[in-house]
């Protein structure tokens, strides 16, 4: 079997891959047009970097995600080798369209862009019917909602509406936030209580509570569907505010403490508080409180960022059949992305030293990724050491 053959064989290997050389190089790009502004083929610099952050990054590490986590929670068949290869072109067919948008027509790039989420929900919708519980079904809606702010900005960028871009970019964010809400909220605790069992401890485990993840979750998804609609700014900052605080106790109920001598997991933990934390901050700006961009940032780096960096390294690493443990290289990493947020946030404080903010934050989450690739670089080319053992 060649090594780009079994580049292909999982999906967690090629997705995971392409988010980590495209968080490289996308925000390389981004930082060096920061600190030298330059022709970019794109229509808008600006409009590029976001949406390719939310729409690009991200739902590579979704694709990464759904394509290994689905099969383990079903049953079902796990994808191929064509339906992986096929929905990764799709994936690089969508950044490339966006990157060249200046020079492209504006249906023809919204066509290829919007393809990739659709055919992902299908391959989902097929294994899920195998054993269709709620609790994952529930992530086809999501996935929709996702697709949906996506055509937004794109209804705008076609000239079909004068004003929906943004809300479409804020609406694909908060929809991250909540999946992360939902799935991290599954998973950390999953993976601290199984690490703590390992050591032998019988008591004292992580805990959830159905009457506290109900609202916390339920704010977390109206919060994009009410940016969608457009609701008032008193209404998207009361859903984020609720969603926030939520979060953060349903947090202090997973032991974080346990974590501290273990990256893998202390890495979840943080990105889950940076998570609840952009919450809060971005309802507070909605009231007047803050600067809205920089508190977007808290999300957008510590919160998504965060936690999809510690899952496809933690993803990597068990379905690779390697040990449970993040080399040096990742753990420095996972440390790397939240002083990242930290850094971006404090820009607009910093007067002068707005830009080299920028550009700090721009470096650390681009050395971040570097380290990611570099360590994890042989786990998506090799064969399998051992049995799986990542997802619950």
């Amino acid at each position: 079997m060649t090594a780009f053959f079994r580049l292909l064989g999982e999906g967690f290997r090629v997705f995971f891959l392409s988010a980590g050389l495209f968080a490289v190089l996308a925000i390389g790009l981004w930082t060096w047009w920061l600190a030298r502004p330059f022709d970019l083929p794109a229509s808008s610099p600006v409009d590029w970097h976001a949406h390719e952050m939310i729409f690009g990054y991200a739902t590579a590490a979704l694709g990464g995600f759904f394509l290994t986590a689905v099969p383990n929670w079903t049953g079902a068949r796990a994808a191929r080798h064509v339906f992986i290869g096929t929905a990764a072109a799709l994936w690089l067919a969508g950044r490339i369209a966006i990157f060249w948008s200046g020079l492209v027509p504006p249906v023809v790039v919204a066509v290829v862009d919007l393809a990739f989420l659709p055919v992902l929900a299908a391959k989902i919708a097929t294994q899920l019917i195998r054993r269709p519980k709620p609790q994952n079904v529930m992530f086809l809606a999501l996935l929709a909602i996702l697709w949906t702010a996506n055509l937004f900005v794109h209804l705008e960028w076609t000239g079909v509406t004068g004003d929906t871009a943004q809300r479409g970019l804020h609406a694909g964010l908060y929809l991250l936030v909540a999946l992360i809400a939902v799935l991290g909220g599954r998973i950390t605790p999953a993976f601290t209580r199984n690490a703590m069992t390992r050591t032998g401890r019988e008591s004292g485990l992580p805990r959830s509570f159905a009457g506290l993840d109900a609202p916390a979750i339920a704010a977390a998804i109206a919060l994009p569907l009410a940016t969608l609609a457009a609701l008032p700014g008193a209404v998207t900052g009361t859903l984020a505010l609720v969603a926030g605080t939520g979060q953060i106790v349903r947090l202090a109920f997973w032991r974080p403490g346990f974590t501290r001598a273990q990256p893998i997991l202390w890495s979840m933990h943080l990105a889950f508080a940076l998570l609840g934390l952009g919450l809060i901050l971005t309802g507070l700006a909605q009231f007047g409180l803050g600067d809205p961009v920089a508190a977007l940032h808290v999300l957008a780096i510590g919160g998504v960022g965060g936690m999809t960096l510690a899952v496809m390294s933690r993803a990597s690493l068990g379905h690779g059949g390697r040990p449970l443990v993040a080399p040096r290289p990742v753990a420095a990493a996972y440390a790397l992305v939240p002083a990242a947020a930290a850094l971006r946030w404090m820009a607009p404080a910093l007067s002068d030293l707005y830009l080299p903010a920028l550009l700090g934050a721009g470096t650390l989450w681009v050395a971040a990724f570097a380290l990611y690739l570099l360590a994890l670089w042989p786990v998506f080319w090799t064969p399998r050491l051992a049995p799986d053992r990542t997802m619950p």
